[in-house]
């Protein structure tokens, strides 16, 4: 299902970074991101409601310019 929040996402697994490009243009880099979260927040029917609630409040993110 296409989400209404993420346009794209990216994980480098070997930083355990997660890429999220919002639809509204906005990129963040989530750190530390295990791949069995990235593999959850991947096979998840809302890709926006997982990172709400699994990714944003327990991993360290930076906006990128």
């Amino acid at each position: 299902m296409p989400s209404t929040v993420i346009k794209k996402y990216f994980y480098h697994p070997e930083q355990e970074i997660l890429t999220i490009i919002y639809v509204s243009g906005s990129v963040y880099d989530y750190f530390e991101v295990p791949q069995v979260v990235f593999d959850e927040f991947r096979a998840a029917y809302s890709k926006g409601v997982f990172l709400h609630k699994n990714i944003k409040p327990f991993y360290r993110y930076q906006k990128k310019e």
